[in-house]
């Protein structure tokens, strides 16, 4: 039987575990680094706070960030009839599909959004909202560029101003839904890592949302810090429905990695240690795009979410010989970022070939990132999860945070 039979055969109710109301973390701490940390170090189990971790590395760690920033992407508008509606943004359409250069349009796009409240705003409306900024009033209108697709053009009547800018002053915080509460002021800094740069995600990468300045600080003194962006999209908390795990519909996410970080990887020797799902996927990712490069399969890094498991395990280069077809790659083509997106479904029987070890949160159970850490530190993750709950940590977003050593 291949990877793809067993995996198909994966009982999802072995990944669950009761996740009851009062152990959702729905506040952040006061204090960012002082939530609980449990540490997995090849079957042993100790409990520390997220303030210690430094001396709880492997001796010169790498550890690789998520440095995407989350925009505010929740956007309200209110009809003349009182009806209102929400719009909450997931992914740019046009002019551009890139992220990156989506949040610096200026005057009209189009994105591909959720819409609450959709049967109240029919096809052939046009939503209003107006605003006092440093440039002046400014008119934001909303129509359907498609309306079965959900696809919904913004435009504005200042061209100085880039959406980045229309999306600040109109939205806000994308809280997770298992929150289930409004956003506050203070979720605006607390929903956001401190080394947050390239806006574009509408979700959070959790596990760094524990660092703060002087953390990272003192980590730099004994292990070297590497960032890469991964937007995070709102399919991260789409729950699996299918019987069959490989029929779930896995969400895709944008991806663009440094020469820089590329260069690092391609010749590290030292523990690499992912800080969260996202840049674990996002490692992983670019690891088998490197095998397409040497495969000769592609030049468009595009990694489909069973990829791995259709290549299976047998010959493959190494981790250096993949970051240097990579590096070739990028040098060839007169370029500084790697730029791409992944699909990858990740769950029991991948193996890992660039990571060593994972910061990351407690996540919802029978979801794509509980099968993710269930690979990562096999049957062991029940046990992890029982600690956790005996001992009173906070789950999911804002929740306490585990350093997985397998």
């Amino acid at each position: 039987m291949n990877l793809l039979e067993k995996a198909s055969k994966i009982n999802l109710k072995k990944y669950h575990y009761n996740l009851s109301e009062d152990r959702i973390a729905k506040f952040p701490l006061e204090k960012r680094d002082h939530s609980q940390l449990l540490i997995y170090e090849k079957g042993n189990i100790k409990h520390q706070h997220f303030y210690d971790i430094n001396s709880f590395l492997p001796e010169n760690s790498s550890l690789i960030f998520n440095n995407t920033k989350v925009i505010p992407a929740r956007i309200h508008f209110q009809k003349q009839s009182g009806a209102k509606i929400e719009i909450f943004l997931l992914s740019p359409i046009k002019p551009t599909p890139e992220v990156a250069q989506a949040m610096l349009v200026k005057k009209k796009c189009v994105w591909h959004c959720m819409i609450g409240n959709r049967k109240r705003w029919k096809t052939t409306d046009t939503l209003e909202r107006f605003f006092e900024s440093d440039y002046g009033k400014i008119k934001v209108t909303a129509s359907y560029a498609d309306y079965e697709q959900n696809q919904i053009q913004f435009e504005w009547d200042n061209d100085a101003v880039p959406f980045v800018e229309i999306v600040e002053m109109m939205g806000s915080t994308p809280l997770p839904p298992y929150m289930n509460r409004s956003a506050t002021d203070e979720d605006k800094p607390r929903y956001q890592t401190v080394y947050s740069k390239n806006e574009g995600a509408v979700a959070a990468p959790t596990a760094g949302l524990h660092f703060t300045e002087d953390l990272l600080n003192d980590i730099q003194e004994k292990h070297s810090i590497h960032e890469l962006t991964l937007h995070v999209g709102a399919g991260t908390f789409q729950p699996i429905k299918t019987e069959n795990v490989l029929e779930h519909d896995m969400h895709c996410e944008q991806i663009q990695i440094e020469k820089s970080t590329i260069e690092f990887l391609a010749k590290a020797d030292n523990p690499i240690i992912a800080v969260g799902t996202t840049s674990i996927r996002s490692l992983e990712s670019a690891y088998w795009f490197g095998v397409q490069l040497i495969n000769n399969e592609t030049d468009s890094f595009h990694i489909k979410k069973l990829y791995p498991y259709e290549l299976g395990y047998e010959n493959l280069p190494n981790k250096k010989d993949s970051f240097q077809a990579i590096l070739k790659f990028l040098n060839e083509n007169n370029l500084d970022t790697l730029h791409g997106d992944t699909e990858i479904f990740i769950f029991p029987g991948y193996k890992f070939q660039v990571v060593d070890g994972l910061i990351t949160n407690f996540h919802q159970p029978e979801s794509t990132l509980m099968l993710l850490i269930a690979s990562f530190i096999g049957d062991d993750w029940q046990k992890v999860y029982e600690q956790a709950l005996k001992n009173d940590y906070r789950f999911l977003s804002y929740g306490d945070s585990s350093l997985l050593l397998p």
